[in-house]
């Protein structure tokens, strides 16, 4: 495999293997320290723009399988390796991730060193790079590194241009689009609830248009506080009328709509098995995470909201409910895409919360 590079804005080379696609890629790098579902993460429209850094050590091993999806053009720039597996025993599997990230134009680079380049991004936080074929003016290379502004508009990038729907025969759900993770229409396919799938621009008058038993404001990328004030308007006069469950970036914009303010993490939480306690059960449960921001605890009004999820590592909050409307939200992946699976059961709370509206 031929050599490539991955360079930092900071100064910083770790030189590798090219896979994937041979294409000159910009963005910010996290990492991510799930153990299982890197076809689900890449996938993930929360990464759009951002270059992926796996901490298992062998990425591959279950090539790509049709049910894995989370969204049909992934739009993150790169996925950095310790090493790539090549041989698979998935009987499912129809690429592998090497022809996968080729047929998308997402590059790889594998053979670097991930524990370190890890360590350095807990200790700088998310930083651009850029994955680069071997160059003899590596400083012309950083110079255009430092150049590149990136965009703050993401949501507008991978939100539906029009609405879609996902039929079944249930409960009406309006599920706005801010970066849609599948998995979410997978948990409301299970519930047998007729979804239809709204632009992020959506207004609360084309919401209501469609009587919905309940509305979801789902995931997405980037940071909140970019996000239109239309946007925070709609949700304030949703959450008034119609049972609303708001994940990821919908969870951080129902926290804004309600007076709170969201912040950037100083490094980015990404991964499986986060331990986190509910306060209303006193247990703890474990879900996948991708956030790059949180809600700051003082900003919280308790005469309107009520916490109800923390994070045992950072003690981060991860989950907010209001006092006087049937709205709530979480910041984790419920829908468990990859698992774990016990995070599902928020789904059934909200099934719950349509079925007894209005009673």
């Amino acid at each position: 495999m031929a050599e490539r590079y991955l360079i930092l804005e900071d100064g910083s080379v770790f030189k590798g293997t090219a896979f994937g696609s041979r294409a000159t890629t910009f963005g910010e790098v996290v990492f991510n320290t799930s153990m299982t579902g890197y076809q689900q993460i890449i996938t993930n429209q929360i990464y759009h723009n951002q270059i992926i850094v796996f901490s298992q050590p062998t990425i591959g091993g279950a090539g790509i399988e049709r049910a894995s999806y989370e969204s049909v053009d992934p739009t993150c720039k790169g996925v950095i390796v310790r090493d790539v597996a090549n041989v698979s025993i998935n009987r499912r599997r129809r690429l592998s991730l090497d022809e996968y990230l080729k047929s998308q134009n997402i590059p790889g680079i594998t053979g670097i060193d991930t524990r370190a380049l890890i360590r350095k991004l807990r200790q700088t936080g998310t930083i651009k790079g850029s994955i680069i074929d071997p160059v003899n003016d590596l400083e012309h290379a950083f110079d255009q590194l430092k150049a590149i502004v990136l965009t703050n508009q993401q949501v507008n990038q991978v939100s539906t241009p029009k609405p879609f729907p996902n039929p079944g025969s249930g409960k009406n759900v309006v599920v706005v689009d801010l970066g849609l993770k599948y998995g979410i229409l997978r948990q409301l396919n299970k519930r047998n609830c007729n979804v239809t799938v709204l632009p992020y621009s959506a207004t609360a008058d084309e919401i209501f248009n469609l009587d919905p038993d309940g509305v979801i404001i789902s995931t997405g990328p980037g940071n909140p506080n970019d996000l239109p004030e239309s946007l925070i308007a709609m949700v304030q006069e949703v959450e008034r009328k119609i049972p609303l469950f708001a994940i990821g970036l919908g969870h951080e914009v129902f926290a804004v709509a309600n007076g709170c303010e969201v912040t950037e993490l100083a490094a980015e939480h990404h991964g499986n098995n986060h331990p986190i306690l509910s306060v209303i059960t006193d247990e703890i449960m474990y879900a996948s995470q991708g956030q790059g921001y949180s809600v700051k605890r003082g900003t919280v009004d308790r005469n309107e909201l009520m916490v109800t999820h923390y994070d045992m590592v950072d003690g981060s909050i991860q989950g907010l409910r209001h006092r006087d409307y049937p709205a709530f939200s979480v910041q984790f992946f419920p829908d468990s895409y990859p698992g774990p699976y016990e995070v599902t059961e928020l789904f059934d709370e909200f099934s719950e919360m349509m079925t007894t509206r209005g009673r």
